[in-house]
C-alpha cells in the first residue's frame, strides 16, 4: 500500500467561475494537508473552462505519474442546450481517460442551475465538494493499491 508521502495528485481546475473553483481547491488542499500530504505532492493545472478539462486529464493520466486526478469546475444552466452539452462531454471525456489509463478521476465539475448553489457546494462546512474530492481521491488510491 502507498504511503502518504509517496502519493502524487493532480488537480485540473477551470478558471471560469473562479470564485467557485478557487474555493473548491482551497478546501481540497486544506483536507490534504490535514491528512499529511505536502503541497509539493499536488500539482494544479488551470484550464479556461470545463470543456477543456478532459484533454488535460487525458494527458496527465497517460503520463502515469499521478495516483489520482481531481477535476473542479462550475457549469451553470442558461437558456440554451449548451449547459447539457458541456456537462455531458466533460464527464464523458474524464471517465474515458480514467478507464483507459486506470487512474481515478474524481469528478467535481458542478453542473448546477444557479451560481448560489455552486458557491454553497464549494464553501459550506458540511458536504463541501472540495473536501469530498480530497477524501475520495485518498480512498481510491488506498483501495487501488490493494488490488
Amino acid at each position: 500500500m502507498k504511503q502518504i508521502k509517496e502519493i502524487k495528485i493532480a488537480i485540473v481546475s477551470s478558471s471560469f467561475r473562479k470564485e467557485v473553483t478557487d474555493s473548491l481547491e482551497k478546501n481540497c488542499l486544506k483536507t490534504f494537508r490535514e491528512k499529511g500530504l505536502h503541497t509539493s505532492q499536488v500539482d494544479i493545472f488551470r484550464v479556461p473552462g470545463s470543456l477543456e478539462i478532459p484533454i488535460v486529464v487525458k494527458k496527465l493520466a497517460k503520463k502515469g505519474s499521478y495516483d489520482a486526478i481531481i477535476t473542479f469546475g462550475a457549469i451553470l444552466k442558461g437558456k440554451t442546450y449548451h449547459f447539457e452539452q458541456i456537462a455531458s462531454e466533460c464527464i464523458r471525456g474524464c471517465m474515458d481517460a480514467s478507464w483507459q489509463h486506470e487512474v481515478p478521476v474524481i469528478f467535481e465539475v458542478l453542473a448546477v442551475y444557479d451560481l448560489q448553489d455552486a458557491v454553497k457546494r464549494a464553501t459550506r462546512k458540511e458536504e463541501n465538494k472540495g473536501v469530498e474530492a480530497a477524501l475520495t481521491a485518498l480512498e481510491m488510491i488506498k483501495l487501488l493499491s490493494k488490488i
